[in-house]
């Protein structure tokens, strides 16, 4: 199947993990370390094809015909196939994802990868002849589904994104931050609990600790202290403290004890973790700052617009975002003004003559685009802005380049 056809079943992500893959995959250092990227041994290993074998000249992620894997079609293992990711077929044969989340948007927003890249997925269940209702209640008592956004408030089923891609998610900095703590505070068990990396997040943001906003999220040493003092409470636990509402402790989360392995700071998980970007091994957090660094921010918002709009969208002065929202009707952008699209349909024509930036990311657009002269910033494509999918004219005239 391909990307493209999955549903997900959560709203919200840690960029910064998908960061750092994108920012490993960009990047050369692999090859010069004598290695296969990154990017293949994940896209074989979560086929179920164990790692990547071979890779030729100008290989490509999505087409599978320019690199080989270690594990040949049909001769898979248990080992291996325990590695694929999982869907519920639900109604209407609509298929949610329930495992892989990070690691299949990080195959779409890669610069060789995209909504078309196909991947095999095991069907964990098939639900297709339940009601909508009916379906949604046994994927939360399966605990399938993840009702809450980036920031840990409830949200509905009918507020979760429709697609793949960092456009249609929320970003969850506590999620971030528990991945860079892996192996130094917890490690992943054995049976691992679904939405593990976000309990403990969860647990984090229960007890202030990490609070966004405390560290900078752009600057190594800041972000290192914060993993520090969130690992080192982490693995401060007492193994049977009950963390979660059914009773789940530390120990059974994988809490490590004692911290970093018992290595010193400078050694372990937590010394390799701060290598930096010119290493010849850089860090998990380096690789992700430095593609974040590469990541156009755009304006910040003064008006956003959610959910369904109908009739002409008139965008006169600051800057309107459309964020998962669903617009049937004309939108046009005056001069000076700002339009932020990220994750959203639009249907209908979108005109901007001399706007401040137009930055379209996870857009389908139904319906012809005109920027003309656009001031600041014109963003179609750029590392970390989800594929768009145009189905129309489009016209660029005199807009800057991004």
């Amino acid at each position: 199947m391909t990307l493209d056809q999955v549903r997900p079943t959560q709203s919200a992500v840690g960029y910064d993990e998908i960061y750092y893959k994108l920012g490993r995959y960009t990047s050369p250092k692999d090859e010069l370390n004598g290695n296969i990227n990154k990017r293949f041994d994940d896209w074989c290993e979560t086929n179920g094809q164990g790692v990547a074998a071979t890779v030729h000249p100008g290989a490509r992620l999505a087409d599978p015909t320019t690199f080989t894997c270690a594990v040949a079609l049909g001769q898979e293992t248990e080992d291996s196939r325990a590695e694929m990711k999982t869907v519920v077929v639900g109604p209407g044969g609509a298929l949610y994802l329930t495992d892989g989340h990070h690691t299949l948007t990080s195959f779409l927003e890669a610069p060789d990868g995209g909504p078309r890249l196909h991947i095999r997925l095991v069907v964990q269940a098939n639900l297709s002849d339940l009601s909508p209702n009916a379906f949604w209640q046994a994927m939360q008592a399966n605990n399938w589904v993840r009702l809450v956004d980036g920031t840990n408030q409830p949200v509905t089923v009918e507020q979760l994104p429709q697609h793949l891609g960092l456009a249609y998610f929320h970003d969850d900095a506590y999620r971030s931050l528990v991945y860079f703590t892996r192996d130094i505070g917890y490690s992943v068990p054995a049976e691992a609990a679904e939405y593990l990396e976000f309990t403990w997040g969860d647990w984090l943001r229960g007890q202030g600790i990490g609070l966004p906003g405390s560290y900078d999220p752009t600057d190594s040493a800041s972000y290192l202290a914060a993993v520090r003092t969130a690992s080192q409470a982490m693995s401060a636990l007492p193994g049977g403290t009950v963390i979660t509402a059914d009773g789940r402790t530390a120990a059974q989360l994988g809490r490590l004890d004692p911290w970093n392995a018992g290595k010193k700071p400078t050694g372990g998980e937590f010394g390799k973790l701060s290598a930096p970007i010119t290493a010849a091994k850089p860090s998990k957090l380096a690789y992700a700052l430095d593609f974040r660094a590469t990541v156009p921010t755009g304006p910040a918002c003064t008006t956003t617009v959610t959910g369904r709009h109908t009739g002409p969208l008139v965008v006169g002065t600051g800057t309107t975002c459309l964020v998962n929202a669903r617009q049937t009707g004309p939108v046009v952008v005056r001069a000076g003004a700002n339009l932020v699209v990220k994750g959203s349909d639009l249907n209908g024509p979108v005109q901007a003559v001399g706007a401040g930036t137009v930055q379209l990311c996870g857009t389908v657009l139904n319906g012809p685009l005109s920027a003309v002269n656009t001031r600041d910033q014109l963003t179609l494509t750029a590392p970390g802005c989800t594929p768009n999918t145009l189905n129309g004219p489009v016209q660029l005239v005199g807009n800057p380049t991004s």
